[in-house]
C-alpha cells in the first residue's frame, strides 16, 4: 500500500473532495454537523463532488416512491444549506453507472475476511437490519464512490475511518493485481465536530427516534428542544456542562464566546434548564431559519433541482469515465 498517510494533515486546499450522504430519512442536525457542514465549507477552496447515495439507501429503504422523495429532499437540503452548484458538483449516486461497475471490479480483488471485520455491518445487524448481501458489501460500493472520482480527500468522522481504510486497501489490491496505478489512494479529512447528541442524549440518529430535523418550523422545533431530558438538579446547584445534552447542542449552534459564557453559568449555579432550552430554540432559528426559506423556494421548483443534479452528474461522469477506461483496460474488459 502507498506510503500516503491515511489522515490528511490540516484542512484540504486545492484538493478534490468526494463524499456522499445516504437519504434514509429526513436529514437532521447530526447530518449537518457530522458531514454536510464539512462538505459545504470544503467547496470554497477545493473541487467538490458530493452525491446523494440512493443505492446505499436501498439497504434500508424498500419503498421506491419513498426513496425518490427522500433523494430529492436531500438534494434540496444541501442546496438550501449553501452548497453552490457553480463550485461543487451535486449528483445522484445512481446517475453514475461507473460506480456499480467499479464496485464489481473491486469485489473481485477484495478479501472476504476484510468485509467480515467491518464494524458498521456488525452494528447494523445488531440493530435488527436484515443481513443482506448489499449491506455486507456496502464498503465496496462506498469504495467505488470514492475511487471512481479519484478523490484526494474524503471528509469523514472518526467512526468512518475503517471504511476509508478498506477503500485504500481495495484500491491498492486492484492496482497490485493488474500491475498499474489505476486507482488513487485517498486521504481522510477528519471533522472537528463531536458526536451530535439526540433528544435522549444518545447519538442523534433516525433509527433511535431522537433526531432534530434540519428544517422544523419554529413551534415544532421548540417542542423538541423543550423535550430534551435533563437531570433533576435544582436551579441553584452547579452543573457539569460536559454531561449536558442541552449544553452540547448549545456548543454546536452558538459562537465560541457564548458557549464559554454558558459553561461558566452551568458551573456557577443558578441556571434553569428552561432558559438554556429557549436559547437553543433562538439559535436554531438564527442558524436554520433563512435556509428554511431557501428550501421552500427550491422545493417549489423541482425542475431546477433536477437540472442541477443532471449537470452535477455530467461533471462527475467526465471524471468517472476516464477512471473506468483505465480500469477496464487494466482488467482486460473491452471499453
Amino acid at each position: 500500500m502507498s506510503a500516503t498517510p491515511l489522515v490528511a494533515p490540516g484542512k484540504a486546499r486545492g484538493a478534490r473532495l468526494v463524499s456522499g450522504l445516504s437519504p434514509t430519512g429526513r436529514l437532521h442536525l447530526g447530518n449537518y454537523f457530522g458531514a454536510m457542514r464539512q462538505h459545504i465549507e470544503g467547496q470554497e477552496a477545493n473541487e467538490g463532488f458530493f452525491f446523494i447515495a440512493n443505492y446505499h439507501a436501498m439497504t434500508t429503504i424498500t419503498d421506491g416512491g419513498a426513496l425518490r422523495r427522500l433523494t430529492m429532499d436531500a438534494a434540496i437540503d444541501y442546496l438550501a444549506l449553501g452548497l453552490d452548484p457553480e463550485r461543487a458538483a451535486l449528483y445522484r449516486q445512481s446517475d453514475l453507472p461507473e460506480v456499480t461497475e467499479l464496485a464489481w471490479m473491486l469485489a473481485c480483488a477484495f478479501a472476504v475476511p476484510d468485509l467480515d471485520r467491518a464494524v458498521a455491518y456488525k452494528e447494523k445487524i445488531a440493530r435488527g437490519l436484515a443481513p443482506s448481501v448489499g449491506l455486507y458489501t456496502y464498503p465496496l460500493l462506498m469504495a467505488a464512490d470514492i475511487l471512481v472520482m479519484r478523490a484526494d480527500v474524503v471528509p469523514v468522522g472518526r467512526d468512518q475511518l475503517q471504511h476509508l481504510e478498506m477503500t485504500r486497501r481495495a484500491a491498492a489490491r486492484f492496482n497490485a493485481i493488474h500491475g498499474r496505478e489505476v486507482l488513487k489512494l485517498p486521504q481522510a479529512q477528519l471533522g472537528e465536530a463531536r458526536v451530535v447528541p439526540g433528544l435522549d442524549g444518545r447519538k442523534m440518529s433516525k433509527s433511535y427516534g431522537n433526531a432534530i430535523p434540519l428544517f422544523a418550523e419554529r413551534d415544532a422545533a421548540r417542542r423538541l428542544f423543550m423535550s430534551i431530558k435533563t437531570d433533576s438538579a435544582p436551579p441553584e446547584a452547579p452543573k457539569d456542562p460536559g454531561v449536558s445534552t442541552v449544553f452540547a447542542l448549545l456548543a454546536l449552534l452558538a459562537e465560541p464566546e457564548e458557549t464559554a459564557s454558558w459553561a461558566r453559568r452551568y458551573r456557577e449555579g443558578g441556571l434553569r434548564y428552561g432558559e438554556a432550552k429557549e436559547r437553543l430554540v433562538a439559535l436554531y432559528e438564527e442558524r436554520l431559519g433563512p435556509a428554511r426559506e431557501r428550501r421552500r423556494a427550491l422545493a417549489a421548483d423541482p425542475g431546477r433541482v433536477e437540472e442541477i443534479l443532471a449537470e452535477g452528474a455530467r461533471r462527475a461522469r467526465r471524471v468517472a469515465g476516464e477512471v473506468m477506461a483505465e480500469a477496464r483496460d487494466a482488467a482486460g474488459i473491452p471499453g
